[in-house]
């Protein structure tokens, strides 16, 4: 028997500020300090061993993007000028101001963030993959933040795949074949989060690593060839270093392209090219 996921619509008031990105609103939302169980248990439906060892991991608070970075935000950034490199402005497979920028690799998204900094004197960076899941799951242990099981009414995903198009007891669904809005859905985490499953895939700073074996518990960056350099804490004073970055990359959330399970919160992926589903959202850190 399938089960169709409850869409609950309610008010919540959620605490942050609107940043002023180089003339388009950008909301970026509280994410309260906390401790969380990070990766899936092998009892998880399609859940992979690059998901565990499932490990505690204690954060302090941050801000982060309600949205991924949209199109318009992104074309009032890449009009500033240049930092390390150039930006497309109309880089999008898909077009529309509200969708998702996407057709970004990481070193696109670094310098998006350091001329972010740069105007607005203010730290923004991609997050830590550790913050990634924490924010996604919003105090939540299910495979995805609203339950066990997911609908293409409530994420932007591949649902008519014969074998993969539902998870769990869940229902298959459409395929829009392309990005949406990223206030389409009207559908929010528990800390006001939207776009956390489906859509695009969302880069993170960390490099891949092929599992959490000796994963950091603090939520940091996991880089261990680059450990006390503090090149992540600051994008803008980095940028030099960053962008010659070759190595793989951690990349959270699932596509618009993707099966169910490819969005659950503990999916991982990872890559270094431009394609119509890789994009990004910011945070900025609790010292900014």
């Amino acid at each position: 028997m399938t089960v169709k996921p409850k869409i609950i619509r309610q008010s919540k008031q959620v605490q942050g500020f609107v940043e002023n990105c180089n003339g388009v609103d950008l909301d970026m939302i509280l994410i309260p300090s906390g401790t969380f169980t990070m990766g899936a248990p092998s009892t998880e439906e399609d859940s992979l061993d690059s998901e565990r060892p499932q490990h505690q991991v204690s954060l302090p608070f941050f801000f982060m993007g309600r949205y991924p970075i949209t199109q318009a935000q992104w074309k009032a950034i890449a009009k500033l000028d240049p930092i390390s490199q150039r930006l497309d402005p109309d880089c999008s497979r898909f077009k529309g101001d509200n969708r998702p920028v996407e057709n970004v690799s990481w070193q696109d998204a670094i310098e998006f963030c350091a001329r972010l900094s740069r105007h607005t004197g203010k730290n923004y960076r991609l997050p830590s993959e550790a913050e990634w899941e924490y924010a996604c799951r919003a105090e939540t242990t299910t495979p995805f933040h609203f339950g066990e099981t997911i609908s293409t009414e409530l994420a932007n995903y591949d649902g008519t795949d014969d074998q993969y198009g539902a998870y769990g007891r869940g229902e298959k669904g459409i395929y829009r074949g392309e990005t949406t809005d990223v206030t389409l859905l009207k559908v929010a985490n528990a800390f006001g989060l939207s776009d956390m499953h489906g859509n695009v895939w969302e880069w993170c700073l960390d490099p891949w690593h092929e599992n959490y074996d000796n994963a950091p518990r603090d939520g940091r960056v996991w880089d261990e060839e680059n450990e006390n350099d503090n090149r992540y804490q600051n994008v803008l004073n980095s940028i030099n270093v960053l962008i010659e970055d070759k190595r793989s990359h951690v990349l959270r959330g699932g596509s618009w392209v993707n099966n169910p399970w490819s969005c659950r919160s503990a999916a991982r992926s990872n890559d270094g090219a431009r394609l119509s589903l890789h994009g990004f959202r910011v945070v900025s850190p609790q010292d900014s």
